[in-house]
């Protein structure tokens, strides 16, 4: 008699195979960045609408250029950016103060089980474009770059 859990047309269960419900660690979960997408529109708008009560807040224009959100939806990190890159410090001191009052802003736009609990950093993005800029511009770089040709050598014209 077949084991109670093998289905019918594979009765000796030879085919079966061991599921793992752990997402592989790099595949993109496209529930997670909808979620993630539709919180950072939401973040933008309770930011940009002044309805934040800490004054360093209100006066501020900043930009929300990412969330991350853990796999369980708990947990989400806001990469943010003050326009300019001016007080950059007070304003993630007051985002983290003020980070339960947005979170419950936010979830009003979000329709989820539990609002994620909310974490603001500041975004390095346009640091780390300007430091590769500033490389590519050196003599040395640019000069190895002029020496190499584009279509990736003599081999590439050939075949």
């Amino acid at each position: 008699m077949p084991p109670k859990s093998a289905s019918l047309t594979d009765p000796a269960g030879a085919g079966r195979r061991e599921r793992s419900h752990a997402p592989p660690a790099r595949a993109a979960n496209p529930r997670r960045q909808r979620v993630a997408e539709a919180l950072r529109h939401a973040l933008d708008r309770v930011l940009r609408s002044g309805q934040c009560r800490d004054p360093v807040l209100r006066e501020a224009s900043i930009t929300v250029a990412e969330v991350r959100l853990s796999p369980d939806l708990r947990n989400a990190t806001a990469y943010v950016m003050p326009l300019g890159g001016a007080n950059a410090a007070a304003i993630i001191a007051a985002l983290t103060r003020s980070a339960g009052f947005v979170r419950g802003l936010a979830a009003r736009d979000l329709n989820l089980r539990y609002a994620p609990n909310l974490v603001f950093e500041l975004d390095r993005t346009f640091d780390q474009a300007a430091h590769i800029a500033a490389l590519l511009a050196r003599p040395e770089v640019e000069r190895d770059l002029r020496a190499s040709p584009a279509g990736g050598g003599a081999d590439a014209d050939e075949g």
